[in-house]
């Protein structure tokens, strides 16, 4: 039996990786910045820093000192962190990498009509908690080219520390998440009929090989259906509260130029924003089936 803390049979290596897990939390997001003369071609420094913060929280923050719009930043990128490969969502450019601004409704692929191409707040979510269960969107980087005159803020929260105040909660509910028709996002149709099925699963998921936690999350309240009984019901409440209320350590912050995100698809909220006209937010962001690879240990010396 593969061994890993979020199985709820494995209730000794659970408390052991739970006390180590609050111990190493980063308090701001200052704690998991990394100085990056150039993202495309990281020292070994800069790319051991960025991997063990990855390790430890699941996420990174970098800041460099590139402002030119060059889409092949973040696959270059993520390619040094054992990111290979990408997901094409249909909303994505034909080279894997979405262009995130405001957009007409009526614009390519209609993105204006989508949360993420518009000025608006997004609640908390993991990406692609649409995804079919064989195709887990693992990882992700936020680059950013050029930020709001005013809003856009980002906050982001571990998903083990959610798995944590879940499990303390109730160990019962945890077992309801990982039901694997917890959380249904209904079919999607467009003038031809079915653009995507509906597509059921988890919201707390391992990782047959690794043993890793995978989330699957939405906080919206329109085309989601939640499995309909108790624990579920209950366990559902519990963590929109958790989230609602600040509970859990989150870490805000508004990206800058020359700035990103790395990390293994963690929760994460925007607010809304004001552009500046002339220079409007632009991020690219690029999705992986790939987690970010472990460090390297510390080779040990020998005699």
């Amino acid at each position: 039996m593969l061994r890993t803390p979020f199985k709820l049979e494995c209730e000794a290596d659970y408390r052991r990786w739970r006390d180590a897990k609050r111990a190493s939390q980063p308090r701001q997001a200052q704690d998991l910045l990394v100085e990056v003369a150039d993202p495309r071609a990281l020292s070994a420094a800069e790319q051991q820093a960025l991997l063990q913060r990855c390790a430890t929280a699941n996420m990174a923050l970098y800041r460099s000192p590139l402002r030119d719009a060059d889409k092949n930043l973040p696959r270059q990128l993520g390619r040094q962190l054992g990111l290979h490969r990408l997901d094409g969502n249909w909303l994505a450019d034909e080279d894997g990498i979405s262009q995130i601004e405001v957009a007409a409704p009526d614009g390519v692929g209609q993105r204006g009509a989508f949360i993420p191409y518009t000025n608006r707040p997004i609640k908390w979510h993991t990406d692609g908690y649409y995804q079919p269960p064989a195709r887990p969107i693992r990882a992700m980087i936020l680059h950013c080219v050029r930020s709001a005159s005013s809003g856009g803020e980002t906050a982001l929260l571990d998903p083990e520390l959610a798995y944590i105040a879940v499990r303390e909660a109730n160990p019962d509910w945890v077992h309801a998440l990982m039901a694997s028709d917890a959380m249904t996002i209904p079919e999607r149709l467009d003038d031809d009929g079915v653009a995507r099925a509906a597509q059921a699963g988890p919201v707390f998921s391992v990782d047959p090989q690794s043993g890793a936690l995978h989330m699957r999350y939405t906080a919206r309240t329109r085309s989601i259906q939640w499995k309909d009984d108790a624990p579920t019901r209950a366990a559902v409440a519990f963590l929109a509260q958790l989230l609602r209320r600040d509970a859990l350590p989150v870490l805000r912050l508004a990206l800058e130029p020359g700035m990103g995100l790395v990390c293994n698809n963690v929760l994460h909220e925007r607010t809304g924003f004001v552009d500046d006209p002339q220079q409007p937010r632009l991020l690219y962001r690029a999705r992986y089936l790939d987690r970010i690879q472990a460090p390297a240990r510390p080779s040990v010396a020998t005699t």
